[in-house]
C-alpha cells in the first residue's frame, strides 16, 4: 500500500498513530478507491494494481496471501480481460450485458482489491476487510453506472453509450491513480465522481424533454 510519510504530516504529529494509519487508515481508503473504480471497470483497476505491485510503484504492498495478483500470469490474463472488456462497453447491448453481469463479479472484483492492500493483517482479516470496504462500494458505482446506461438507452437509443464508456474508462482509471497518490482525498473524489455520474444521467433524461 502507498506509504505516508510522518514527516509530511509534522515529525512528531503521529507516534503510534502511524502504524494504525499504516495498517488501517490507508489501507481502507486505497480500497476504497480501488473498488469504486472496479465499480465501473472489473479489470481496469486489477490490472493497474498488479502492475503497481509487480513493479514496486507507488509503493503500493499487497497482503502475501494475495501477491499472486502481481505474478506474470495474473498481469497477462488481466491485461486480455480489460481489453475484452474496454471493447465490449464500446457496443451497445454489450455495454449494457457487462454492467448487468457486473452486478456479480464488480464487487467481487471490489472485495480482492481491498483486501490485497491490507498488507499488514491476517489473510482472513484481511478478507473480512476487504469484504465490508470493497464489495458495497463496488456494488453501489456499478448500480450507478447500470442506472446511467440504462437512462442512456432510453434517450439515445444506445448512440450515447460508447461516449458514456469512455467518461467511465476516463473515471475508473484516474480514480485509482488519485487512490495510489492521494489517499487521504479518496473521499472526497468518491463523492465528486458519484455526483458527476447522477449529473450526467440526469442530463440524459432531461434530453428528450427538451427535444420535446
Amino acid at each position: 500500500m502507498p506509504h505516508l510519510d510522518p514527516a509530511a504530516l509534522g515529525p512528531a504529529a503521529l507516534g503510534p498513530a502511524a502504524d494504525v494509519l499504516q495498517t488501517w487508515v490507508l489501507p481502507v481508503l486505497l480500497g476504497l478507491g480501488l473498488a469504486s473504480a472496479t465499480g465501473l471497470r472489473t479489470f481496469l483497476p486489477l490490472l493497474m494494481l498488479a502492475v503497481a505491485a509487480r513493479f514496486g510503484l507507488f509503493g503500493v504492498t499487497l497482503n502475501e496471501h494475495l501477491a499472486w495478483i502481481g505474478s506474470l500470469p495474473a498481469i497477462a490474463a488481466l491485461s486480455v480481460a480489460a481489453v475484452v472488456e474496454f471493447a465490449g462497453d464500446k457496443i451497445p447491448a454489450v455495454d449494457y450485458a457487462l454492467t448487468v453481469v457486473g452486478a456479480f463479479t464488480r464487487p467481487i472484483a471490489g472485495a480482492i482489491a481491498a483486501a490485497s492492500v491490507f498488507a499488514g493483517l491476517d489473510p482472513t482479516t484481511a478478507a473480512i476487510a476487504g469484504i465490508i470496504v470493497g464489495a458495497p462500494t463496488a456494488f453501489a458505482f456499478n448500480a450507478v453506472q447500470g442506472g446511467t446506461r440504462l437512462t442512456s438507452t432510453a434517450t439515445t437509443g444506445g448512440l450515447g453509450n460508447p461516449v458514456l464508456s469512455v467518461i467511465e474508462d476516463v473515471l475508473s482509471f484516474g480514480m485509482v491513480l488519485i487512490a495510489f497518490l492521494a489517499p487521504l482525498i479518496v473521499p472526497v473524489v468518491l463523492i465528486v465522481f458519484a455526483v458527476l455520474l447522477f449529473r450526467l444521467a440526469n442530463r440524459l433524461r432531461e434530453r428528450p424533454a427538451r427535444a420535446g
